[in-house]
């Protein structure tokens, strides 16, 4: 088994121009008027068309999925889409490492611990949930420039956490854009790609996650089997609309019962809650609260319950269901339950 991890080497600038500056030339490459068929900066070859050289930024089950499908064109021969497949991740706790380290080492592909982006030859970078600002002299190392996945539908929800702002926030429809990156901003740079689905009711962050996984794998080969022409139909991202989607704290799992009603609470629970469980306060000590359910209209209605209190955050028990029920921000027959 060949698998190479290496550490501690960071990228090296680009030359071309003064003080390891970009040549004019290099940086007309790297953007969305490269030139196929020209040279680059550093007199090699920029090639018009695939096999492509690839070197792949990405850590979690999303990107997994983008680096699955470029593992796969790699192997299909008959295609000729990718010639080389690298990898780079982040260090982590686990032994194991993230999941796409553990499938890039399964899958005996070279893999590199960020800033380590390895010393060879790429014709094109590709970034899924990567989490780190890329430098300008890293970018500019790519004739083709650096290809973001990016599970929104950008500007809406620039950042590290769209799905489970997608989810947290109730929108319908959501998608997947393939941009290009600008160096040390998120998510700004031209749109070279982007699809639309409808969000399924009731979806968790983990099920939304699986489904544009495999849109954002699919619509990434696409866009690699025609490359130089994807680049020059780029578009800028509309000025309007920009939302942001910052990471999500352990705070943001406290229910606040008074603030937030029933649906804004089952969303929390549905975007977070196989990452941080929800938490509350049962008699001044904090609890988690492992599993909650929509209660059923005919519980509302039990006679039993009229006349209880209706103060946010107030406790009944239905002993007819054995459930506790949890009074929530006041709104017609809003009200929670959770096992």
């Amino acid at each position: 088994m060949r698998v190479l991890v290496r550490r501690g080497w960071g990228p090296r600038p680009v030359g071309g121009g003064p003080g390891g500056r970009p040549s004019p030339q290099w940086r007309a490459l790297a953007g969305l008027g490269a030139s196929p068929g020209g040279e680059d900066g550093r007199g090699v070859r920029v090639r018009e068309k695939p096999p492509w050289r690839v070197l792949f930024f990405g850590t979690d089950r999303f990107a997994r999925e983008a680096l699955r499908a470029l593992h796969a064109a790699r192997e299909n021969k008959e295609e000729e889409l990718i010639e080389n497949l690298e990898v780079v991740t982040v260090p982590s706790p686990s032994p194991k490492g993230l999941p796409v380290k553990q499938y890039a080492v399964q899958s005996q592909l070279p893999v590199y611990e960020w800033p380590d982006v390895g010393s060879g030859e790429y014709d094109v970078g590709v970034v899924a949930s990567f989490g780190r600002l890329l430098s300008e002299a890293l970018i500019l190392k790519f004739p083709y420039g650096m290809l973001n996945v990016h599970p929104s539908c950008l500007p809406r929800w620039r950042g590290p956490a769209p799905i489970i702002h997608t989810v947290l926030h109730g929108d319908t429809v959501t998608g997947v854009t393939i941009m290009q990156i600008r160096p040390k901003r998120f998510d700004v740079g031209p749109i070279i790609k982007q699809e639309t689905v409808p969000v399924p009711p009731k979806s968790t962050a983990k099920e939304l996650e699986a489904m544009l996984s495999r849109l954002g794998a699919d619509m990434l080969i696409s866009v690699l089997k025609n490359l130089p022409e994807s680049l020059s139909k780029g578009r800028q991202q509309p000025t309007e609309g920009v939302t942001h989607a910052p990471k999500i704290s352990a705070g943001t799992s406290c229910i606040k019962w008074e603030e937030q009603t029933s649906e804004q609470i089952f969303r929390l629970y549905r975007a977070i809650g196989n990452i941080i469980p929800l938490q509350t306060l049962w008699m001044d000590n904090t609890i988690k609260l492992l599993d909650l359910v929509e209660v059923n209209s005919s519980i509302l209605t039990d006679p039993k319950l009229t006349g209880q209190p209706v103060i946010p955050g107030s406790v009944i028990y239905h002993k007819q269901s054995q459930i506790l029920l949890v009074r929530c921000k006041i709104e017609p027959m809003d009200s929670l339950i959770f096992s």
